[in-house]
């Protein structure tokens, strides 16, 4: 990834194909959670024609897809430090895809769990690999900015799914939904693969020298690969990877848990049908998850800078804080085009936490464990989060039920708003070891 002074760079260097190949990750991480998302927007028909409870709708939401995307992220992580990168997060994308579309064939419960296992599988192997090639594609004075683009594929992904998967729900039926959305994520996995290319690992992480030292030009050292037990060893005594995932696992748990429900509150406390929710909700998604997370990563590149490693996780601690309240607010109020503007706000708050963190993660570890150290957290990120978050949202609402009727799912919320301030408190404790912890 480096050359001599006046030497042509190789393609792999050139900054258009270095923006060339971000684009194409977050387009694929688009996917990820278009196919990962698109539940939630189909489930007042799923629920309407096959009578689920929002216990049964948490079931797939949650643990049908975290309890295998969560634990096989690990092993995929470790075969991405030692093959193709790219192999595997094309490969990953052909198999959720596929797996999407077979949800549109589903006949019951049972079916349409397994079908969302086999998404889970799928995404297992897109994330961890592509946190590694963006660490291996750009210097670490840009780290978080990428790492915050290629994130914008949650809001992306997000809104999308909520937008096309309600559109064509409306005109056609859930089904056709599930089985088009699918369909061209399997026609984009060739591309991917035909059109990205592995870089050399680490090659951005030589030493920085000052101004004014004279400038020499050495290769990239290639280390093999660590084995799982060579990155826990590192990980185990970083006290900051622990409160850093522990604090973003409670984010998501509420994160998660609102993305899902959310287009049923607003069917069922503000009557929301059919193509106006799917736009509404994708509205929020979009235009306050991408203001978030640039934001968070932009904040966390100019305040991170030289020593001041503790903003990486001060910016979205902060964001969660101001965050509670907002959605609390929003949720309360009776104009929907009101809600609507107050709920940008947390949204972009609630996701500030993607670039600032990912990074840091990164940065805990030397070069050749990144895939695996960014599975491991991961692993505590995904099955906290989106295992526990969306099924408990949906069992508060059904126990509620009982009591509030069709207004359960909205207090079932206001629980789920305390894991943000949960969140917000461990990022605060992670910021005191980051300095120590950090790896240059």
């Amino acid at each position: 990834m480096t050359t001599a002074p006046g030497a042509a760079p190789t393609p792999l260097e050139r900054p258009a194909y270095r923006y060339y190949v971000l684009g194409m990750l977050m387009v694929v991480y688009t996917f990820n959670f278009i196919d990962r998302q698109v539940l939630a927007i189909l489930a007042p028909y799923i629920q309407a024609e096959m009578k689920f409870t929002d216990s049964q709708l948490g079931l797939l939401g949650g643990p049908a897809f975290a309890l295998v995307y969560s634990t096989l992220a690990l092993p995929i992580a470790w075969l991405a430090d030692r093959m193709s990168r790219t192999t595997i997060i094309a490969t990953s994308l052909a198999v959720w895809s596929g797996f999407t579309a077979l949800c549109g064939l589903a006949t019951g419960f049972t079916f349409l769990f397994a079908s969302r296992m086999g998404v889970g599988v799928g995404e297992a192997g897109g994330v961890a690999p592509s946190y590694s090639l963006v660490a291996d594609y750009f210097p670490k004075a840009q780290r978080a900015r990428a790492l915050a683009v290629y994130s914008f594929g949650v809001p992306i992904g997000t809104g999308l799914g909520y937008l096309f998967g309600g559109l064509l729900a409306a005109a056609i039926d859930w089904r056709a939904a599930f089985v088009i959305l699918g369909l061209a994520g399997v026609l984009l996995a060739p591309i991917f693969k035909w059109t990205v290319r592995d870089p050399i690992r680490g090659g951005f992480d030589r030493p920085e020298t000052a101004p004014e030292a004279p400038v020499v030009v050495t290769p990239p050292v290639v280390q093999k690969a660590a084995s799982f037990g060579e990155v826990w060893a590192v990980l185990l005594k970083k006290p900051s990877f622990w409160f850093l995932s522990f604090g973003a696992a409670c984010s998501s748990v509420y994160g998660y848990g609102a993305a899902f429900w959310l287009p049923s509150f607003f069917q069922r406390s503000m009557g929301m049908e059919g193509a106006e929710r799917a736009w509404y909700m994708a509205g929020i998604a979009l235009f306050g998850g991408v203001i978030g997370i640039w934001l968070g990563g932009w904040l966390a590149d100019k305040l991170g800078k030289g020593v001041k490693r503790a903003a990486y996780p001060m910016v979205p601690a902060v964001g969660f804080i101001i965050a509670v309240p907002l959605f609390f607010l929003a949720m309360n109020v009776e104009d929907k085009w009101l809600a609507f503007f107050l709920f940008l706000i947390p949204q972009a708050l609630s996701l500030a936490w993607l670039g600032p963190v990912i990074t840091a993660i990164q940065h805990l570890v030397p070069s050749h464990m990144r895939s695996t150290a960014s599975a491991s957290f991961l692993l505590i990120n995904n099955l906290v989060g989106i295992g526990l978050g969306i099924y408990l949202l949906g069992a508060v609402s059904d126990y509620l039920t009982p009591r509030f009727a069709e207004e359960a799912l909205r207090y079932s919320l206001y629980v789920g708003q305390w894991f943000y301030a949960l969140a917000a408190i461990l990022l605060f404790i992670s910021a005191r070891s980051l300095r120590r912890d950090w790896v240059d």
